[in-house]
């Protein structure tokens, strides 16, 4: 990779870090702030929210009804799931110390918030709590492939492929063969100075 590939990527990143914080920054300035594990609305918002919440019953009657039908089989997917977290911590915790790669922290992807949300009833709460922790799982799941692939194998597909993460725009190109074993070196020691 050259120096200005390396130099536009930096500065994409740099950018993205830039827009990933200001648009925190609205999201709190606007609606709520957040205190620790808590989130506060300001007291109208809150009042808003709570005259926006449907009773289990009134929701339960107007629900879709192919929503209550395929439940079962959404719900019996926690124990995929639950296994899955289960050997990918085990793994990040045996090997990473070992490869000498920074852990990836679970508690960055797997967020439980939504429950604090005013206008939703205890169904709805329950729905995103599965939720956040199924989209947050596969999330970090993702990030410790990803970071696994950075140190075994960082180098691009021959064709474009779609869902590629972060680090893969700096893997080397397909066929870049010169000097492999120190480049792939360069990458494992990266990782280990990651936080």
């Amino acid at each position: 990779m050259n120096d200005r590939i390396r130099h536009l990527l930096a500065q994409m990143t740099a950018i993205e870090d830039e827009l990933r914080v200001a648009l925190h920054e609205q999201e709190n300035n606007v609606l709520y702030q957040i205190k620790g594990k808590r989130i506060e609305f300001e007291q109208s918002i809150k009042q808003a929210h709570s005259r926006l919440k449907k009773g289990f019953f009134h929701w339960l009657v107007t629900n879709r009804p192919q929503n209550l039908i395929t439940g079962p089989i959404i719900y019996g997917m926690i124990i995929p799931l639950a296994i899955l977290d289960l050997f990918v911590s085990f793994y990040q915790v045996t090997c990473f110390p070992i490869y000498g790669i920074a852990k990836v922290r679970r508690a960055e992807y797997i967020v439980f918030d939504r429950q604090q949300l005013e206008y939703l009833n205890f169904i709805e709460k329950f729905h995103c709590t599965y939720c956040a922790y199924g989209s947050g799982l596969i999330a970090y799941v993702y990030a410790i492939v990803a970071k696994t692939e950075e140190y075994f194998c960082p180098i691009k597909h021959a064709r474009k492929i779609l869902g590629t993460h972060s680090s893969y725009l700096r893997f080397l190109n397909y066929g870049e063969a010169a000097d492999y074993e120190a480049k792939l070196e360069e990458f494992r020691t990266r990782l280990g100075k990651e936080k």
